[in-house]
């Protein structure tokens, strides 16, 4: 177990003296501590803000709530605040109070999306389930800061109840998301009442879990909450990490714990002006990820919620930033840039245009080191007829998983997946009889 750093140690100091190790480790005692107001986080940083950029944030934290947990403002670089990455993330800003005219409460129409409360269907197979209001920590560029921290609309278990009987129903919704809020502000009880449920059902071949906690509050994963997870395979979890210096001693360590509990593990990460919006800033991210089995997923462009503006970057520096990852490091660590569309158009793709023109028997491709090549299309290509009567499709439709083995001979006998208990001779006088 490591030790609390310096900067850990004074911020830990400051908030009650005497803090032990086990105190800072404890992810409740981090939630009980989370910094609510600007006085406290005046406190504990140590720094002291003007008179009227105070008045500025008041104003903005009573529109959008503040919420910091010790752990993530003890990574703050106190010299370096306006620069600092954890800083921007994670404290109120005046320019969140700065609307812009497109933008929106709830651009993505998630609630226009939602046959019952806190359920979204959006995409044909797919829901999202919103489980929580709370975080751990409230991100400054939340696309739901509408919603986010409104601890005064608390999910019933009824409303839950009524969403699990709408995916009942619902028999082409094959992939569940949970999110929020974050879902692991549940406790591992409830998680493990909510997957037992969700795993029921027989047409939900998987559920995923949206956490930002792995960034902001690794304490979070502890063994009992793994072994909780473990039970209900498949089960995956996408994280949220936007800046290399995220990834601390903490974090990597309950990446490795959820990692070795056979949980799939992707990153999404927002393209955040003078956060990360800088190719070698992503290009580090991604290898940090990968190095801890993490997948890079998406790369979001900021949404238009509402208080966003000073976020958003053009949509050129985030292809800037793929073309400088594609061709440049593994494909597997190369996430896929998106926009969510506004109006509940889901996730568009905008990566580079590497296709430059085709004929009829040829297509012009670029590589990503500017060379221009072509690929030649095949003369010839009839495909298999089909009638479209796919029940009774007697051509290459076959979905389910082959048969691996099937044993013949002694080995039936001696197998055990084949019930299998004597072998006769064909034209057995005995069976016959029998017959």
């Amino acid at each position: 177990m490591t030790s609390m750093t310096e900067r850990q140690k004074e911020v830990a100091e400051l908030i009650k003296p005497g803090t032990e190790l086990s105190h800072w480790r404890d992810w409740k005692w981090q939630l009980r501590q989370s910094i609510k107001d600007i006085s406290t986080f005046e406190r504990l940083l140590g720094v002291k803000l003007k008179k009227d950029q105070r008045t500025m944030l008041e104003k903005t934290t009573e529109r959008f709530p503040i919420s910091i947990t010790p752990y993530y403002a003890s990574l703050i670089d106190i010299e370096d605040l306006e620069n600092d990455p954890i800083f921007k993330q994670a404290f109120p800003s005046p320019l969140e109070l700065q609307y812009e005219r497109n933008d929106m409460s709830d651009p993505l129409h998630e609630e226009k999306d939602s046959p019952v409360p806190w359920l979204t269907h959006r995409y044909p197979d797919r829901v999202l389930l919103h489980v929580s209001n709370l975080c751990s920590m409230y991100c400054r560029h939340c696309t739901r800061k509408r919603k986010v921290g409104d601890s005064d609309k608390a999910i019933s278990s009824r409303e839950i109840e009524q969403a699990l009987d709408y995916i009942r129903k619902t028999h082409r919704v094959r992939d569940v998301l949970l999110s929020g809020g974050d879902p692991l502000m549940l406790s591992d009880e409830y998680l493990d009442w909510l997957l037992g449920k969700l795993m029921a059902i027989e047409h939900v071949e998987v559920v995923r879990i949206g956490s930002r906690m792995p960034a902001v509050l690794p304490y979070r994963i502890t063994e009992n909450l793994v072994s909780v997870l473990k039970k209900h395979h498949p089960l995956w979890l996408n994280t949220h990490f936007n800046h290399p210096v995220e990834l601390t001693r903490s974090a990597c360590q309950a990446l490795e714990r959820l990692a070795d509990g056979g949980i799939p593990l992707g990153n999404q990460s927002v393209l955040l002006a003078g956060v990360n919006d800088c190719p070698r800033i992503m290009k580090s991210l991604v290898h940090k990820l990968v190095a801890n089995r993490v997948r890079p997923y998406y790369l979001y462009q900021c949404d238009l919620s509402e208080g966003l503006g000073h976020f958003r970057t053009p949509i050129g520096k985030g292809i800037e930033i793929i073309e400088s990852l594609i061709g440049h490091t593994s494909g597997f660590a190369v996430p896929t840039y998106v926009i969510d569309a506004p109006g509940g158009g889901g996730k568009i793709p905008v990566m580079p245009n590497y296709l430059i023109s085709w004929s009829t028997n040829k297509v012009i491709l670029r590589n990503y080191e500017g060379v221009i090549t072509s690929y030649k299309e095949p003369d010839s290509y009839e495909a298999v007829f089909c009638d479209r009567n796919c029940e009774k499709c007697n051509l290459q439709l076959r979905l389910e998983g082959a048969e691996e083995y099937k044993a013949i001979g002694i080995e039936k006998l001696l197998v055990d997946y084949d019930e299998t208990i004597a072998l006769t001779p064909e034209d057995n006088e005995r069976i016959e009889r029998r017959n």
